[in-house]
Parts: C-alpha cells; sequence; structure tokens
C-alpha cells in the first residue's frame, strides 16, 4: 500500500473542494449566461460570447497572471479587498477562482446545448397563458435544459480537478494549503525518487474522473429512461 503523507492527503481533499466550490459558485452564473445567449438578442452578445470562451484559447498561465494583477493587492479588486482584511491570491479561494474562470466555458456550452433543444413553441404557450419571465424559466427552461445543466456542471468539476496553469499563478504550490493534486504530481516529479508517488496520485486523479464519467452515463441513463 502506498505511504501518502498528510500533504498528499491535503492535496487530494482539497482538489476535491476547490472543484465542488468552482462548480457551485459557477451554476448561476453559468446558467444566466447560457440563458442570455440562447434566447436573448442584443448588441453586445458577439461580445459576451468571445468573453466567455475566451479561456478556451487562452494559456492558462496567462489567466492565472492575469487573475494575479486583478486580484493582487495593487490590483483594481485587490485594493478594495485588502482593506477589508480579505486575502486572495495564494489562498486556496484563488484556486476556487481560476478554476471557475477555466472551467465556466464548458459549463456554458452545454448548458447553451440543452437550452436550444427546447421546442420554443412551449416557452411562446407559457408565455401566451401568463407566465412571466421567470416563471418560464423555473418551470420550463431550467427542468428542460437540465440535462445540459447537469453534463456542465460535471464537465466543469473534472476540468477543476486537472486545473494547474492559472492555479499555480495565482494561488501558489504551498503544501497544505493551496497545493492540489496537479500541483503534488508537478512537485513529485520535480523531486528525487518522486516517480512512484507522482504516479500514485495520477491514478488517483484517474480513479475520481472516472468515477465522475460513470456517474454521468448513469444518470443519464435514468434521465433517459424517465422520459
Amino acid at each position: 500500500m502506498l505511504d501518502f503523507t498528510s500533504n498528499d492527503y491535503s492535496a487530494i481533499l482539497l482538489s476535491l473542494k476547490v472543484a465542488v466550490t468552482a462548480t457551485l459558485i459557477s451554476l448561476p452564473f453559468g446558467f444566466a449566461t447560457a440563458y442570455l445567449m440562447t434566447f436573448k438578442r442584443f448588441r453586445a452578445r458577439i461580445l459576451l460570447d468571445i468573453i466567455v470562451n475566451l479561456p478556451l484559447t487562452l494559456p492558462p498561465v496567462v489567466i492565472g497572471y492575469l487573475l494575479l494583477i486583478l486580484l493582487g493587492r495593487q490590483g483594481p479588486v485587490g485594493k478594495l479587498l485588502f482593506p477589508m482584511g480579505i486575502q486572495i491570491i495564494f489562498t486556496w479561494k484563488a484556486a476556487v477562482i481560476a478554476t471557475a474562470v477555466v472551467g465556466f466555458p464548458l459549463m456554458v456550452r452545454s448548458m447553451r446545448t440543452g437550452m436550444e433543444s427546447i421546442d420554443k413553441t412551449l416557452i411562446d404557450a407559457s408565455r401566451t397563458l401568463g407566465a412571466g419571465r421567470i416563471d418560464t424559466i423555473i418551470t420550463i427552461i431550467a427542468p428542460l435544459s437540465i440535462r445540459g445543466i447537469i453534463a456542465g456542471s460535471l464537465l466543469m468539476f473534472a476540468r477543476g480537478l486537472g486545473e494547474f496553469g492559472a492555479t499555480v499563478i495565482v494561488a501558489g504550490n504551498i503544501p497544505g494549503v493551496t497545493q492540489t493534486i496537479p500541483l503534488a504530481i508537478y512537485e513529485y516529479t520535480g523531486s528525487p525518487r518522486g516517480d512512484t508517488m507522482a504516479l500514485a496520485l495520477c491514478i488517483v486523479s484517474i480513479v475520481i474522473s472516472v468515477a465522475v464519467l460513470i456517474f454521468h452515463e448513469w444518470l443519464s441513463g435514468r434521465m433517459s429512461r424517465a422520459d
């Protein structure tokens, strides 16, 4: 049996914590963004599309550096938070923000796919019957796009488990504090005789990812049988 250290267990738990937190925080924003891009027509729609999908094309290190500038003590956001005693850079909160930014496009794309598959006549019928915009979202759009919502959430969670570039820049690689599985693997690969532990953490990461995929397939099957 592999002898994981306390820092290794901390890295595993922190990876799960960061991925779950980033997914939950991004969920309402992802849904709202997907709704705007699917059902609304406005002049800045193309600009919004570019901004949302930009993290897919930018190197994660660039995203991390931009977040470092934004959230640092001299940054526009950091200047507001620091006097209030709120520290984000080089904490697990920074890892959450980096993970949310990098995974957000995947969540929005899946949600848009789910929303675009909705029969528009159902939405028109609900409004004809007097349902307001919020009622239509709650009773029609959200339930009928649930598969996209779940798929997007799981994709973002899985992406969050493997986030490295942005996280190492904005959160650092502090064992027991901000070190996640990918960062721990990186540290082991640079240490003498660290290959065994690096491989062990790779296996842990693979097991978690496979479990997420199996859960997704199981849930999709349950929902298909329920239709």
